[in-house]
């Protein structure tokens, strides 16, 4: 059987596909801050707060992370409307990526924490740093230093997993190529175009974090 494949019926439609590209790094930018920002107060309590705080931290991890994130953005987009909170589905996607974002990267970040040694603890607390400097300017550097690979690859996942958001018409990569193939009934040729777009954006993404975490976010500087 002969297949006629015709990308250029895909790739003429550059516009959308660039808007998709676009929406889906700008989605990835937010959950990431956020997301990371929600991972380290969670990782902080589950380490350092009393134990109510630490037992609603612990609570929230694992239901984030044994329920699906299509469920977790369909309650967020669907479910609160019920509460009379009625969200955009931009606002709603961020909302869920951060959320599962934040539960991922609190385990992440808690590691690196749980790795620092005693010793610089000690060495803070001789110095006559309060539990809030050590905590920020001794314990957190060094441990996200050690966990940020692994962070980066949990960003990747989120930004990979964004591709569910096209459900709530959230115009991300994928609802792009959805839409692309719907006009032109070239689904083939979309969706290969869209997993070399995602495939490009997450080897993009991957260096630019690894770049820019160790010089940014932890001080040191490479020649």
């Amino acid at each position: 059987m002969r297949i006629d494949l015709d990308f250029a019926a895909v790739l003429g439609q550059w516009p959308l596909l660039a808007k998709g590209a676009a929406v889906t790094l700008v989605l990835t930018a937010i959950a990431a801050v956020l997301g990371l920002a929600v991972g380290i107060a969670c990782a902080w309590a589950r380490t350092r707060g009393p134990l109510w705080l630490k037992w609603l931290a612990a609570s929230y991890v694992e239901l984030v992370r044994n329920t699906p994130f299509i469920v977790q953005l369909y309650f967020v987009f669907f479910g609160l409307p019920a509460l009379g909170i009625k969200l955009t589905p931009d606002l709603a996607s961020v909302i869920a990526m951060v959320v599962n974002l934040g539960a991922y990267a609190a385990e992440i970040v808690r590691a690196g924490i749980e790795a620092t040694p005693r010793g610089q603890v000690e060495a803070a607390e001789s110095l006559a740093l309060n539990a809030r400097q050590t905590f920020t300017r001794v314990v957190l550097p060094p441990a996200l230093a050690k966990v940020w690979p692994a962070t980066v690859s949990q960003i990747i996942i989120v930004m990979l997993g964004s591709a569910v958001c096209g459900q709530i018409s959230t115009e991300e990569l994928s609802y792009a190529a959805n839409l692309i193939q719907s006009r032109n009934f070239r689904a083939f040729e979309a969706f290969i175009v869209a997993t070399a777009l995602y495939l490009l954006l997450a080897m993009v993404v991957r260096r630019a974090l690894n770049w820019a975490g160790p010089r940014w976010l932890f001080g040191r500087r490479h020649g």
